[in-house]
């Protein structure tokens, strides 16, 4: 039996092409968006997965954690922003619920968990960190048991063992770094899915009470995350900037690189998030671990040392998240 079409409205342009612009109806069959949130999803993923290895690169070459941030997140927003003016989206024409809960994500996730997530990635290396903040899953779904009082269902329990039992093959694969690294030192990685986690649970509610485009909503996102990141700044430095900024140029051209995709990455999120449900993007999106290990192979090894523990433990991993989804990804 053929699949019954349905309307769905969308943002985008009359002959179809969906991110930005005006909303109108177009008929999809059931299939569709669930479809468009993988693509997005898997492309987030990559994206991510590439970009922590770039940050790697320019942490090894003078430059500081905070550093990245400040850099990946001021070339997003000149990239959304850029985009929004070219474009005519529109943006903060919705409530001030909406467009403050963006801004709240984009302190969240943005300015917090990537200070934290480059903190991972210079004590770990990218590959393991990667393989931490891979857990997000992990997370939401033990925080529907305890703050919603979902039921642990054994097939969620044997997913987090799996999770948990990767993570401690990680531990013990003295991968990642060549200089060494402690086991407290996976508590970044660890802290950042959370933070991470809790964003993308944000973002999704928020999406789902608004017709604004995702370009703009990633847009204020970031714009927050910079706003937090300068009044940061602004504290820890009391105008001495340039102590804090200072790093070799070399350094600066890494962290520009990962910022340009980071923003691919991050628009994708959003754009799987508007089409799709946390439980099916978050876990599609995890497996940037995955593309971190090839990228890692091939751009770090002179930095980072890939063990078979450690593959086998990012493996375990992204096995743990998909057992742990799995009724969700087949219902969606």
């Amino acid at each position: 039996m053929p699949l019954a079409a349905r309307a769905e409205k969308v943002t985008g342009w009359a002959d179809g092409r969906v991110g930005f612009g005006k909303t109108y109806l177009r008929e999809v069959s059931p299939g569709t968006m669930a479809l468009d949130a993988v693509l997005f999803a898997l492309l987030s993923a990559a994206m991510w997965g590439g970009s922590s290895v770039i940050s790697k690169l320019g942490l090894e070459r003078g430059g500081s954690p905070f550093q990245a941030a400040m850099t990946v997140v001021t070339v997003s927003v000149v990239v959304y922003w850029g985009a929004v003016l070219a474009t005519g989206t529109p943006i903060l024409t919705d409530s001030t619920f909406v467009i403050g809960l963006f801004a709240f994500t984009g302190l969240l996730s943005t300015a917090v968990a990537r200070v934290v997530s480059y903190n991972g990635i210079q004590r770990v290396g990218a590959s393991v960190n990667s393989a931490g903040i891979n857990t997000r899953p992990v997370f939401a779904s033990l925080g529907a048991v305890v703050f919603l009082g979902e039921v642990l269902t054994l097939q969620t329990a044997f997913g987090i063992v799996v999770v948990v039992a990767g993570l401690i093959l990680l531990a013990l694969s003295k991968g990642g770094d060549v200089r060494g690294w402690n086991y407290s030192d996976l508590v970044f990685p660890l802290a950042a899915a959370l933070i991470f986690a809790t964003g993308n649970v944000l973002r999704r509610y928020g999406l789902s009470l608004t017709q604004m485009p995702p370009l703009g909503a990633v847009a204020i996102n970031e714009t927050a995350g910079l706003v937090g990141l300068f009044v940061f700044v602004a504290l820890y430095t009391r105008g001495d900037v340039r102590s804090l900024l200072s790093a070799p140029r070399r350094a600066y051209a890494f962290f520009v690189g990962c910022g340009l995709m980071s923003s691919v990455a991050l628009f994708a999120l959003f754009e799987a998030l508007s089409r799709g449900r946390v439980v099916v993007v978050d876990p599609i999106s995890s497996p940037q671990s995955l593309f971190a290990l090839l990228f890692t192979a091939v751009l770090l090894r002179d930095v980072e040392e890939v063990t078979p523990r450690l593959i086998l433990g990012v493996v375990l991993v992204v096995v743990g998240v998909v057992v742990i989804t799995a009724p969700e990804l087949v219902a969606a």
